[in-house]
């Protein structure tokens, strides 16, 4: 379904009811396809508008009644807006099977918007074709999250409503029932949607309603009872080496990965080429023995075939792991104090405290303090060796200066438009690596220097639930996701360049053997996330990332490092790493976790 661009935030209902004067001026005209025109974007910007369902009366009128006004529809343009106005049209006309379908299509496709608050759809003599509305209700569900966050299902609910009043007007119609069972647990109606399949079955023993069973009683948290039910199926309909697969994924949700790979590895058995075998075999693979040469594998055939089972699977895998899917925690004693203040104090630049640290910490964690609480005083003890505030090697471009123990940005503020522009594609969570890569691609056209002043000047949170949520109670995390999306938008830089020859290759080097910071960590991130895109680039990452790893080691014999379990996780997810890093860094982070 195509959309136009109007603007459903920054009208709202008067935008609607310019459109419906403009369209009631127009029909006054004759001109009836123009008029639709300014109905439909009315509908687009407010679905529930009184005078607009009135103007389409009006409308509908002066065609000549529903059936003709139906003639208007017949090069529908498939705008959101469009369709809504054919199905209350239908409506009008009594083809009531097209109007619920065209409706409920539209709410899928915009699900925490109004469409389904109209007075024909609530009628409790609806007329409908019981396997028409199965349908319609069935492919409705499947473009919806499953289920649907609790404080996202209230727009969507008249469907639910609909679907309660069919159940109880067709009590036997099995496919309703099973089709029902899809929209009921994906709007959180998990007993209700169990027993619906569950009677289906009775009714017609079909594969979709054992599998619709499934599904509901897995959904609502019930694994051991959706496993036994599609094991049982497998018995009755062997055949089906999908749901061998669903099988193979619910044991692995179970934490039964081994179990699942006996799955998923029959599957492979009877039939290499299945789309979902191959990739859930890697899948569970990585569950059972962490490592990320599985995942990788996954990244490569979604690089080759992006439409692939493979990029759910890698995201199922990756979207809760430190960096594979998410910003790690920072470590510093300045973010503790933080946190701890942050229990007791809303962010405030008239909050004062005053704390000593026997050692320099990375300047970001100074940041992040002073952004929340101004007046905030450091005192520092002493600045052991190896110097924090040195690079690790010889660079060119490099984002922090010192004046004593006192860290500085050495590049002026990003312009507000840079800023901005990294503030809106900053997130603290991502599906994978790849997935990550290819969100910042928005930045890619930004002057590189202009990203590496957004690493010390970084915007403000957002100003959504989330963002308040994080410069609320985490703004280290908030920052250390901006410094993340700036570096990937530098990855992003000159692109057609080869990475050895690039110089974006230059900047990420030269920020990750920089002074001691998240700025490292970031820097890392981006040219380990440029490896998993592109093969070419990974013996050289993994020789930059290793060495800075090996020179953090080093410095943790005589000082800590707060970055370096980071750094450690980083290395582990390096495409090829060599097994002897591997190794290393796993008993880096054995030993970190046990002090």
């Amino acid at each position: 379904m195509d959309h136009e661009e109007i603007d459903h935030c920054s009208g709202g209902q008067p935008d609607a009811e310019g459109e419906v004067a403009v369209a009631r001026l127009v029909m006054d005209s004759g001109d009836l396809p123009h008029a639709l025109r300014h109905l439909a974007d009315a509908l687009a910007l407010d679905p529930r508008l009184p005078d607009t369902h009135e103007a389409l009366a009006e409308f509908v009128a002066r065609a000549g009644g529903p059936v003709q006004a139906l003639d208007y529809f017949e090069d529908e343009d498939g705008f959101i807006g469009t369709v809504a106005a054919h199905a209350h049209v239908c409506a009008a006309a009594g083809r009531w099977d097209e109007a619920i379908q065209m409706l409920l299509t539209v709410a899928a496709h915009e699900p925490d918007r109004q469409w389904l608050d109209v007075a024909w759809l609530q009628r409790t003599d609806l007329p409908f074709d019981p396997s028409a509305l199965g349908i319609a209700l069935g492919q409705m569900a499947q473009r919806l999250d499953d289920p649907v966050d609790e404080d996202e299902r209230e727009p969507l609910l008249p469907a639910l409503d609909l679907l309660r009043t069919a159940v109880a007007q067709h009590p036997g119609h099995a496919m309703l029932l099973w089709c029902g069972s899809m929209l009921g647990r994906r709007l959180g109606a998990f007993d209700e949607a169990i027993a619906w399949a569950e009677k289906s079955f009775q009714i017609e023993p079909s594969h979709q309603a054992a599998m619709m069973k499934g599904y509901a009683l897995r959904t609502a948290g019930r694994t051991e009872e959706a496993l036994a039910v599609w094991q049982d199926e497998i018995e009755r309909t062997p055949q089906d080496l999908d749901l061998y697969i669903d099988v193979a994924d619910l044991l692995g949700a179970m934490e039964r990965p081994e179990e699942g790979l006996e799955w998923a590895e029959r599957v492979v058995a009877q039939d290499p080429t299945h789309s979902r075998a191959v990739p859930t075999s890697h899948g569970l693979r990585y569950a059972i023995d962490g490592d990320v040469r599985h995942l990788i594998t996954l990244a490569d055939e979604v690089r080759d075939h992006p439409d692939s089972y493979a990029a759910t699977v890698l995201a199922n895998h990756s979207s809760s792991r430190p960096w594979l899917g998410v910003v790690p925690d920072a470590q510093e004693a300045v973010i503790n104090v933080l946190r701890q203040v942050l229990e007791q104090n809303e962010p405030s630049p008239d909050v004062t405290m005053s704390m000593t640290l026997s050692a320099l910490e990375p300047p970001s964690a100074f940041l992040t303090l002073h952004s929340v609480f101004p007046m905030a005083n450091v005192d520092v003890d002493d600045v052991p060796e190896p110097d924090i505030r040195l690079p690790s090697s010889p660079v060119q471009y490099t984002v922090w200066s010192y004046d004593g123990k006192q860290a500085r940005p050495a590049l002026p503020p990003p312009t507000p438009q840079v800023a901005e522009a990294v503030q809106r594609v900053a997130m603290i969570r991502w599906l994978s690596p790849p997935e990550a890569y290819d969100a910042a691609i928005t930045l890619s056209g930004l002057d590189p220097v202009q990203l590496m002043s957004v690493l010390t000047y970084p915007p403000a949170p957002t100003a959504d639930e989330l963002g308040h949520i994080l410069g609320r109670h985490a703004p280290h995390l908030w920052v250390r996701a901006v410094q993340t999306w700036a570096c990937l938008g530098i990855a992003h830089y000159a692109s057609d360049e080869p990475w050895l020859e690039s110089q974006r290759r230059v900047i990420l080097a030269d920020l990750l053997n920089g002074p001691e910071d998240w700025v490292t960590e970031s820097a890392a991130f981006a040219m380990v996330v440029t490896a998993w895109v592109n093969p070419d680039a990974r013996a050289d990452v993994q020789q930059f990332v290793v060495r800075r790893m090996l020179d953090l080691i080093e410095a943790s014999r005589t000082r800590d490092v707060t970055i370096l379990a980071s750094v450690c996780q980083l290395v582990l997810i390096i495409p090829g790493l060599a097994g002897e890093f591997a190794a290393l860094a796993v008993d880096v982070l054995a030993s970190l976790e046990a002090e």
